[in-house]
């Protein structure tokens, strides 16, 4: 039976100026699904994580959430997403506890929904002793935890993130790891970039490799290696001989 992919892009395009950052891009994210997003710096996968949270505007082309339009009908795709950036900023002068009821009013959803879920990720990120503390004395890794637990609080039906596991602990990947898992077994998706392809690996059902603002592969490891006829099933051999081969 078809499901309605959560994510899709449909020949998304973003040029600035003279310069063209992801060029005609498609594919799809299924309901389930953890989908890895991999390329060399420069490849354009910033710029696409921009329009798929609705920061950046496609010169061309369309992104859908949960199937609407994000250009369209903007507020009801972003409800559908929970983002967390490679740098997420977060005022500092919050406490812990504002900064989780500033995101859930800024989804318009009800703090009291919210409560149980909220209180089990303090717990889970032993940040409860932390909540009414300001944000300017959290660590790295706390606050990378924090930012988690906002995307999540409002039961998105996407997370997308950017390097989940900057400045977190063995234990905090675990966490992380299996919050992901979760949120797919629920038939949400989460859609991660990420320069560390080992945690692509464990992780994600499926990936694409984007390279020059192009998609050059997408599919499984197992795909993704028979396309680059390698000889590993190392996804790091596999990334490194499809991102060097001449497109």
């Amino acid at each position: 039976m078809y499901q309605r992919p959560v994510a899709e892009f449909r020949g998304a395009r973003k040029e600035y100026g003279n310069v063209v950052a992801v060029k005609g891009l498609s594919l799809e994210v299924r309901p389930g699904e953890c989908f890895g997003f991999l390329g060399p710096n420069g490849a354009g996968k910033t710029t696409t994580i921009k329009m798929l949270a609705g920061l950046l505007i496609p010169t061309s082309g369309s992104v859908f959430v949960d199937g609407h339009d994000m250009q369209a009908e903007p507020e009801k795709a972003k409800s559908a997403i929970g983002f967390v950036p490679d740098k997420p900023f977060i005022y500092e002068k919050l406490t812990g506890g504002e900064f989780l009821d500033f995101v859930l009013d800024v989804h318009s959803f009800p703090r009291e929904s919210a409560r149980k879920k909220r209180e089990k990720f303090l717990e889970m990120f032993s940040l409860k002793e932390w909540e009414d503390e300001l944000v300017e004395n959290y660590s790295h890794g706390m606050k990378q935890k924090l930012v988690i637990t906002g995307a999540l609080l409002h039961d998105p039906k996407l997370l997308v993130i950017d390097e989940p596991m900057v400045g977190l602990d063995p234990h905090g990947h675990t966490l992380v790891k299996g919050l992901f898992r979760a949120l797919c077994e629920d038939g949400g998706a989460v859609f991660m970039s990420t320069h560390t392809l080992a945690v692509a690996q464990e992780l994600c059902h499926r990936m694409a490799i984007i390279d020059k603002g192009e998609i050059i592969a997408v599919g499984t490891v197992a795909e993704l290696g028979e396309k680059a006829h390698a000889d590993s099933e190392q996804l790091e051999a596999i990334f490194l001989k499809l991102t060097s081969a001449p497109q």
